[in-house]
């Protein structure tokens, strides 16, 4: 009897399907790139690519989206997909008594609810344990379903910085579990930065994540103060290049981001304090900016609950949750290069899409919202000949809804079909 491969399995149980040719026929499509849509449409995929589009020719055997409006699948660039928010007791709780493989297990749903939201691609920025690494290759390789990922590994943190896995322990606890290092992501020089990015580089990572300042649900004071030196930024940054690594940097305080631009820095994450100085040298350096509102609002709002987050995180959510979205505003209209970016994880995985609304509301008309899902992402990630758009040689990653999100941009939290690289992983 010949052998299945799990990919294989996974298709017979679920009834997924993925053939050598397949034609998707679209009631429209949108151009993602001339802005417009191209109505009755055949996409033809062979091989997990575009073949072709051309106008729509019907068949029996064709996959029949004539009523929806076709897309390119979407690509959130700051995910966590290997947790989910809890109260703070739960957190405590699964610390102590998960292993890594309890996590590895929980985050294969997260995977899944991902790629059934529309989403066929992340950018995974931080997990321990080598969790995120995992989960990429076992998507990869067909053994689940789920985003494209293109992971960080561990995030890069100093003594107490934002990644830091040992804050706030107690001195008995930090005793025992030993010193972090690079290894660990955690470093105090320039020499240690450029040990931890060699360690991500052995770990498997595809680009390089740093804390440059305080963060919203680590277990410290601070949530905006900087974090490194600029040498420090500028060895981890220039070691990265060595190694072919972009470099994200979370940061929240405006001092801090200043640090992580001039420093080389490719992509600020949530830039929720970002100055107009700050928004000025972005600008100058070509500087990405990955919003997160999603996150903001979502923690602002937990912050209302008394026994939601510790007493450490309760008044940093509330004080920095609330201004990702003005700031977010003011640089898409000062003309920052935006790629979309949710931090899924902080929130629950698969309400990727509320992030295009709110975008919205802070005035980015919906098909800037959709390109930054999409060309703006792929640039960020290098994948701008391959990913973000529908058309010959790029992977066949489609999704559809019904109705028009340039109308009404919360049509886009109701994917009616997925395809990642030729395989439906969902159908209306």
């Amino acid at each position: 009897m010949q052998k299945l491969s799990a990919l294989s399995l996974l298709f017979a149980a679920t009834g997924l399907a993925q053939a050598a040719t397949q034609t998707i026929d679209c009631g429209r499509l949108l151009d993602v790139k001339g802005g417009k849509w191209l109505e009755r449409v055949s996409v033809v995929v062979e091989n997990g690519s575009v073949k072709s589009v051309g106008p729509m020719t019907q068949g029996a055997d064709h996959i029949d989206l004539s009523k929806h409006a076709c897309m390119p699948g979407f690509i959130d660039m700051h995910v966590h997909l290997t947790g989910e928010t809890q109260k703070q007791v739960d957190a405590l709780r699964e610390s102590i008594s998960f292993d890594p493989a309890d996590l590895a297990y929980r985050s294969v749903v997260f995977a899944d609810r991902t790629l059934k939201a529309g989403f066929t691609t992340v950018r995974d920025l931080g997990a321990a344990d080598g969790l995120n690494v995992s989960l990429k290759r076992a998507i990869a390789s067909g053994t689940i379903p789920g985003p494209r990922m293109f992971t960080a590994g561990k995030s890069i943190a100093t003594t107490g910085g934002h990644a830091d896995p040992t804050n706030n322990y107690s001195r008995r606890f930090s005793m025992a579990l030993g010193t972090p290092g690079p290894e660990d992501g955690v470093v105090n020089s320039p020499e240690e930065g450029r040990q931890a990015v060699r360690a991500r580089y052995k770990e498997g990572a595809d680009l390089i994540k740093v804390t440059a300042t305080g963060g919203v649900l680590s277990q410290a004071r601070s949530g905006e103060n900087s974090q490194y030196t600029e040498d420090e930024l500028r060895a981890i940054i220039s070691t990265a290049r060595d190694y072919g690594f972009r470099v994200a940097a979370h940061a929240h305080g405006a001092e801090g981001m200043k640090r992580a631009v001039r420093a080389g820095i490719d992509s600020i994450e949530h830039g929720t304090m970002m100055d107009d100085e700050t928004i000025a040298l972005i600008k100058k350096h070509g500087t990405w900016y990955v919003p997160t509102i999603s996150a903001g609002r979502y923690v602002a709002d937990k912050a209302k609950e008394a026994d939601y987050y510790s007493p450490l995180v309760r008044p940093k959510a509330a004080a920095i949750g609330p201004q990702i979205q003005a700031t977010f505003g003011r640089a898409y209209k000062a003309g920052v290069k935006i790629a979309f970016g949710t931090d899924a994880g902080v929130f629950p995985h698969g309400e990727n899409a509320r992030e295009f609304a709110y975008m919205v509301e802070a005035g980015m008309p919906p098909l800037e919202a959709i390109r930054s899902a999409t060309l703006g992402a792929a640039a960020l990630l290098d994948q701008e000949k391959r990913l973000g758009s529908i058309e010959p040689g790029y992977a066949a990653d489609i999704i559809a809804v019904s109705g028009d999100p340039l109308r009404d941009v919360t049509i886009l939290q109701q994917v009616q079909f997925v395809m990642k690289e030729g395989v439906v992983y969902k159908k209306p």
